[in-house]
């Protein structure tokens, strides 16, 4: 969040008006030439008071030069000077010791607050309200809200009210200015503000404005969360809601006002010129609408975020603002519309008054509109909300006060709001949907021309002008840092459940046969509803089984129980899925985004203001208010983290208000452990800049804020990183490719981004390619690319455009697509053509029959070229003999036999290999291998070309160098296999694994309820599973940038990560972010446990670090209850049973006290002491006072007796084991993942082993990977997780029998 300036509520309050002496001499004139109906007069800068409003103690008064002057009002300054003097000098103010804050422009405001000029009346009238937004070169914007009212010219000049003058009223502005969007807020301290100003005299107003600006002054704004500030400003009592979180910005404003002004396509229309980055007018009557309406419209756009020139509110003298050239977005009165309308070209004009969107050109707009599916999905969703409070409020009671009226009419907007904003957010996720299915996140290439070539042809304007604004570019710079925004998370919970299994493996771009049935249906509705419709999203509770993918034709209907116009499907008050296209969603009424529930807010009220201003009343007031924050402390400290947080940011922030450093340091020190996402990081370092002598002697004496202090100056003192924010767009290469170059093409260009699979696209494209230079390395030129690039594109196109008959759909899965057609042929079944998808291959035959099974992959027992007689010639011909089955397919494929040959063989070894393996990416590397080798024969057109091709045939030819059988135990244990790194371009370390279980999240959440799998990757990186369906969930979030160790579960809601930077991170298991960070370790955190008795409960947690240092913490209030040392050379985990504490530390295993003090210690064998070895893991099964021992230079385990630690009591040898790298036991049984022997060049395999713990046997010898085990875990007992090195980089999930 932004911390550079103070988070209070008044930045400034400027009074502004006609001077005295222009009114003294306005009078005399209306008293001579009569009516003032037609007078305007030149406003002027009244007064400007900013805070500080009071003067400081005497110990800071170099701290009051340093921050600023005193204030001194400018009505006394015009005392010495000429009104034209103070009204065109701004800059004078700093000689005049008067300091003004530096983003208020003094020149524009005066113009502002009186857009239609300061006039002059016969007549007293109310107050009128507007509102300002100031935006700086930078972006930042500062906010307003004015008040004009009006009050009699003649008051206090007695030289003048002796004479018989008509009675004149001139208008006076007050102006408000924030940091912070509190439109409604600020417009309520100014309602108070006029009642008291009606009872006052003109002499009196700088006084009475003085005290209201210093109240607002001592108003601090709620850091994001579910903390709402609220404070009383006699009459009213006022609330500031806090932001959602920082990422959000603050909404204080009615957001359906829009829905008012405008039918739901008109507002499409404003948007899309928003998106397109248009020039765009607003144009109202009301001044204050202007504001409301475009901020409103700017927050529908989230996460996009405007950029452009935005003034909301234009005065009389700025209409040529509106020639600009760039894009923006201004508004103007309606009286200047004909003027703006014919004076500029190339304007879109959208009248709030009547609802109208037009050009400068046409009263219609020609311009390109929203997607008609998104479109026609939102305006449903349109009619379901309910914004008039009146009909919300006839069956309930009526209120009996003003302030329960408010309270009630505010709980009815922040409601609504929240359902406008999940609307918008569902029109933006149903508009840029795909744009993450053509980035590419390693070289940060977004495939524009692809991206094009995928929408139809009347939405392809619309995204061609979107692409090219700066709003697109910025949304494409957090989509390509994989933000975890409202839109990442709708766009991933929305996904299918079939999505969802692609998810699992990286998935070529083929229609399914669900996806071709949506579409046939879509076809078959005619022109009762477009070509692309909505989809509504399922009860979130229930199942989903419905694709969401974008087809090229797309159908479906919104129906909605909630009210419209559409017929409701059951007579059950449920939200039911309508007819459904896989493109666009609907959230049913009442659902919130996924990932993020809502939460209710809690109500903070701060004291009442003192009767009197002055320093010592207010550092009274200070105290009172932390008094008051310290009570709420204590009342939430173990039961809601997140509203302790913010309650701890406040403290902070008052307490450094009453120079109470330390104070304030320590909280800061608390939020820092409780919540970083709101932790004030620049002021934070200012407190500590600022800490006096005395101050810093104090913080040394307490080793935890002295700790604190060092942290936030080495912080400080750290280079920022800078984010990647490149956006590039793919082109084909203009020059010669050698390798590395190549392999980043192909990835750039999305077709692959296995560098092994590009290795050897690149050999089979150099296969037949002359070398320049002897010696020199082989290059691709650039229209060998070019050529490869076109077919593997227009395949893809060629399959979304495929039409099967529908008596071939039935016959296959809804998940099955079609890979490669065939040319007519004649084969043994008959003429027809042969299609191949992931599981079989069929005949399309002319005919009514229509489909023949010609085998399955799983079936084919050989695969060969024969030659068949025709003739007096011998043609090529491609047999396939299945299993169960005498006859052998034939087909005469003529010149492709060769191609189907390695085709049919590549996809049949790829079967075999998953099949075995449980490994489904192994079919998905198959599939991208034929595809490959097809454009490879497509693009080279040489008698090379199968030569070339077969390079690519993978699994093929493995297959016969090496076999691939795996043994029958491991293939009957092994139940599945996922990889972590299947958006990376190579496999990571899987470094730790955590299974949480579903009852992990709180059983009163909303939220998903499924287990869970955390894997800790390489470089900080965490991935999660849902674990019922192994598909990802969440990629992936960062946790520092150091190696993760370990990982921890507990109930409330957490994960905990011990990581090399000596940092305990903790995850939020709903928001799946990353805001608490545990510091009190100073070296590399090794080992995190619960003891197995309090699970359940997780009230107490231990944490270790590799110089020996133990920590137990109370994990509801995140505090170290106590601190163990043991000496050792290195400590590397521990363990709690009955507890008791068992500590591994390289050479030997101790047991501690409950005191600290080492009780028994388990050394090395005095035969592995030579080997310089260590215990790698260790086993405590205290019901039998047995201990499991292993080490990683070791081919065995060692069984110890607790009581006689000084010699294993058996050696248990390991077969084909080269030393066990991580050990864990599963109800009656031992799991060792060991580090074994495997290949010709002697790289190290992975090997477990489980063993029967009553009978000391290995009882099962399991093949699990190519690379070492690096952890287990298991999951309810049910299945064990296996993670290895990176050189197999995957996750091995076996069944516990």
């Amino acid at each position: 969040m932004a911390d550079r300036s103070p988070p209070v509520l008044l930045e400034a309050c400027v009074v502004l008006g006609a001077s005295r002496d222009k009114l003294c001499e306005v009078s005399q004139a209306i008293n001579t030439n009569g009516s003032p109906d037609r007078l305007l007069l030149e406003p002027e800068v009244l007064h400007v008071l900013a805070p500080p409003f009071v003067g400081r103690s005497p110990a800071d008064g170099a701290a009051v030069r340093s921050r600023g002057r005193r204030r001194r009002s400018f009505l006394r300054r015009k005392r010495e000077q000429p009104p034209s003097a103070v009204a065109t000098s701004p800059q004078a103010c700093g000689s005049e010791d008067l300091s003004v804050p530096k983003d208020i422009d003094l020149m524009a405001l005066p113009q502002l607050c009186f857009p239609g000029g300061l006039r002059v009346t016969n007549e007293q009238k109310d107050e009128q309200f507007h509102f300002l937004v100031f935006t700086d070169v930078f972006g930042n914007k500062t906010h307003g809200v004015v008040m004009q009212c009006y009050r009699p010219i003649l008051e206090g000049m007695t030289v003048l009210k002796s004479l018989k003058f008509p009675r004149l009223f001139s208008a006076y502005s007050f102006c408000v200015i924030s940091k912070y969007p509190y439109f409604t807020a600020l417009k309520d301290c100014l309602s108070c503000l006029s009642i008291t100003l009606r009872s006052c005299l003109l002499s009196d107003m700088e006084a009475r404005v003085k005290e209201f600006a210093t109240k607002l002054a001592l108003v601090p704004i709620p850091p994001p969360g579910q903390l709402h500030l609220m404070f009383t400003l006699c009459p009213l009592t006022i609330v500031l809601p806090a932001r959602e979180d920082k990422d959000h910005p603050t909404i204080d404003l009615d957001l359906h006002l829009p829905f008012f002004c405008f039918r739901p396509e008109q507002l499409l229309q404003g948007l899309s010129c928003l998106l397109q980055e248009r020039r765009v007018v607003l144009f109202s009557a009301d001044w204050a609408r202007l504001t409301l309406v475009a901020e409103s419209l700017l927050l529908f756009l989230q996460p996009l975020s405007w950029q452009q020139p935005y003034v909301p509110v234009l005065a009389r003298s700025m209409l040529d603002f509106v020639m600009a050239p760039t894009a923006f977005l201004m508004g103007c009165h309606l009286s200047h519309f004909k003027e703006v309308a014919t004076e500029t070209d190339d304007l879109v004009l959208i009248n709030i008054d009547n609802g109208s969107v037009s050009t400068s050109c046409s009263e219609t707009l020609d311009l390109p509109e929203i997607p008609a599916a998104a479109a026609d999905c939102f305006t449903q969703r349109c009619r379901t909300l309910q914004i008039h409070f009146d009909l919300h409020q006839c069956p309930h009671a009526s209120c009996t006060g003003v302030s329960e009226q408010r309270a009630k009419r505010r709980a009815w907007q922040h409601d609504l709001n929240l359902d406008i904003q999940r609307i918008t957010l569902e029109l933006m996720v149903n508009v840029f949907r795909d744009v993450s299915s053509h980035l590419n996140y390693e070289h940060r290439v977004f495939n524009s021309e692809e991206f094009l070539k995928s929408r139809q042809p009347s939405e392809q304007l619309f995204y061609k002008q979107v692409l090219e604004t700066h709003i697109f570019h910025l949304f494409l710079k957090d989509r390509l840092n994989k933000k975890i925004d409202d839109f990442a998370r709708l766009e991933h919970s929305t996904r299918s459940e079939m999505q969802r299994m692609k998810a699992v493996v990286e998935v070529l771009r083929r229609p399914t046969v669900q996806e071709i049935q949506a579409r046939r249906k879509s076809s078959s509705m005619g022109t009762r509803v477009s070509t692309r419709r909505g989809i509504s999203l399922p009860d979130l509770g229930d199942d989903h089984t419905t694709g969401f993918k974008r087809n090229p034709t797309l159908t479906g209907i919104i129906a909605s129980d909630h009210g419209g116009t559409s017929k409701p499907r059951s007579s059950r008050n449920v939200w039911k899925r309508p007819s459904v296209s896989p493109y666009i969603f609907s959230l049913p009424p009442g659902v919130l985004a996924p990932g993020n529930p809502p939460e209710p807010a809690t109500l903070f009220k701060l004291p009442d203001f003192p009767a009197s201003l002055s320093f010592n009343s207010i550092q009274s007031y200070y105290r009172e208010l932390i008094r008051l924050l310290g009570k709420a402390i204590f009342s939430v400290q173990n039961e809601n983290p997140a509203l302790l947080a913010r309650f701890y940011y406040l403290r902070g922030f008052i307490s450094t208000l009453c120079w109470r450093r330390l104070d304030a340091l320590g909280d800061f020190q608390n939020l820092y452990r409780t919540d970083t996402a709101i932790f004030p990081t620049q002021l934070v370092t200012r407190l500590v800049d600022s800490l006096h002598r005395e101050e810093r002697q104090q913080a040394d004496r307490q080793p935890e804020l002295k700790r604190f202090i060092l942290k936030v100056r080495t912080e400080n003192e750290k280079p920022s990183a800078q984010p990647d924010d490149r956006v590039k767009k793919f082109k084909l290469p203009q020059k010669r490719l050698h390798q590395e170059e190549f392999v980043r093409c192909v990835q750039e260009c999305g077709i692959v981004k296995d560098v092994a699979t590009i290795h050897r696209l690149f050999d089979a494209l150099t296969d037949d390619t002359p070398i320049s230079v002897p010696g020199q390395p082989k290059q691709v030129v650039p229209e060998l690319f070019r050529v490869f690039y076109t077919l593997w594109k227009a395949t893809e196109a060629e399959a979304q455009d495929y039409n099967l008959p529908p008596e071939v759909i039935d016959h296959l899965d809804n998940s099955e697509c079609v890979y490669k057609v065939s040319l007519c042929v004649k084969t043994s079944l008959g003429v027809g053509k042969i299609a191949m998808t992931q599981k079989r291959l069929i005949l399309l035959t002319v005919g009514p029959q229509g489909f023949l099974e010609i085998t399955k992959f799983r079936d084919i027992q050989e695969v060969k070229i024969a030659s068949a007689s025709f003739l007096l010639l011998r043609i090529p011909s491609l047999h396939i003999k299945t299993c169960g089955s005498v006859k052998v397919f034939e087909a005469n494929l003529k010149t492709e036999t060769e191609l189907w040959n390695l085709v049919v063989r590549e996809m049949w070894a790829g079967r075999n290999m998953a099949h075995q393996h449980k490994d489904p990416q192994y079919m998905t590397e198959a599939l991208t291998n034929v595809l490959l080798m097809d454009a490879v024969t497509g693009c080279l057109q040489t008698p090379r070309s199968i030569s070339a091709a077969s390079k690519l045939a993978y699994f093929d030819q493995i297959k016969h160098e090496v076999p691939m059988m795996v043994p029958k135990m491991t293939s009957e244990t092994l139940k599945h296999k996922i990889n972590p790194s299947q958006d990376l371009a190579e496999p990571q370390t899987v470094r730790a694994l955590l299974y949480t279980p579903g009852q992990l999240t709180s059983c009163d959440s909303k939220s998903e309820m499924n287990p869970k799998l955390w894997v800790a990757l390489a470089g900080g990186k965490v991935v999660v599973f849902d674990a019922a369906s192994w598909s990802m969930q969440q990629y992936c979030i960062q946790v520092g940038a150091s190696e993760l160790n370990c990982m921890m579960g507990l109930v409330r809601e957490q994960v905990w990560i011990g990581s090399q930077d000596s940092v305990i991170y903790i995850i939020d298991t709903q928001s799946m972010s990353c805001n608490k960070q545990l510091t009190e370790h100073r070296h590399e955190v090794t080992g995190l446990t619960l003891d197995p008795r309090d699970q359940h409960n997780s009230q107490r947690a231990h944490s270790c670090s590799c110089d020996g240092t133990i920590l137990l913490w109370d994990t509801a209030s995140l505090k170290v209850k106590r601190q163990l040392h043991l000496s050792c050379d290195r400590l590397c985990s521990i363990q709690v049973h009955d507890g008791t504490l068992w500590c591994r530390c390289g050479d030997c295993v101790v047991e501690l006290k409950k005191s600290g003090t080492p009780q028994r210690r388990v050394s090395l064998a005095d035969d592995v002491q030579s080997m310089s070895s260590s215990f790698s893991s260790f086993i405590i099964i205290p019901e039998r006072g047995q201990l499991w021992t292993g080490c990683a230079d070791s081919g065995e385990l060692c069984l110890w007796h607790t009581d006689n630690p000084r010699r294993p009591r058996k050696r248990i040898p390991l077969p084909g084991g080269s030393g066990v790298t991580c050990m864990m036991r599963v109800k009656d049984q031992i799991w060792a993942g060991c580090r074994g022997r495997s290949g010709s060049q002697g790289q190290s395999g992975g090997q477990l082993l489980v063993m029967d713990a009553e009978s000391h046997t290995v009882v099962k010898e399991l093949q699990a990977h190519s690379d070492s085990i690096q952890t287990l875990c298991s999951a309810e007992d049910r299945y064990v997780l296996s993670g290895s090195a990176s050189r197999d980089g995957k996750i091995a999930i076996w069944k516990v029998e």
